[in-house]
């Protein structure tokens, strides 16, 4: 096999690979929540629009999450867009361990009695359609039932491994 000068740097595929190429995608940063009595939450940069009619969101989670036995169970999760001046609040619900629902977050019990995070940029509350396990992950399929866009704001977002915001 011959090599096009173009590909001589390719790397056989590992976690590190992707990891890597990733971190060169810029993403917008969320926080997912859920609740199971408790409130739980985590950060997410794989939010992702699937269709429009009937709206519906995907999203991956770690099945190791402190958060997965909930989100596991849930019939309604919440999702939130965090603004560029959030970061501190996207560390929080990406740091293991952390009282993501302590003094430090505002937040209120939402439709469904899902946590609702407050000055987000928008937020939305989703019904769970379908998990679908894949790899360490499951992809979470949820339906939108209702949601606020009017937050204002610009979104945080999440680029070479920090959290960042857009440039004019």
């Amino acid at each position: 096999m011959t090599v096009s000068p173009e590909l001589r740097t390719a790397v056989p595929a590992s976690p590190q690979l992707l990891r890597s190429v990733f971190r060169q995608h810029a993403a917008g940063v969320a926080v997912i929540t859920a609740t199971g009595g408790q409130p739980v939450g985590f950060t997410a940069t794989s939010l992702n629009s699937v269709a429009a009619e009937p709206p519906l969101i995907s999203f991956g989670v770690a099945t190791s999450s402190s958060s997965w036995p909930v989100v596991a169970e849930a019939a309604h999760i919440g999702v939130h867009i965090l603004a560029e001046d959030q970061a501190e609040l996207a560390a929080t619900f990406a740091r293991s361990g952390a009282d993501r629902f302590g003094p430090g977050t505002a937040w209120h019990r939402g439709p469904e009695g899902v946590p609702v995070l407050d000055g987000v940029v928008a937020w939305l509350v989703c019904r769970v359609v379908a998990r679908v396990p894949a790899g360490d992950h499951c992809i979470v399929i949820a339906q939108v039932e209702v949601g606020d866009p009017e937050g204002g704001g610009r979104p945080l977002v999440y680029h070479e491994g920090r959290f960042t915001s857009l440039r004019d």
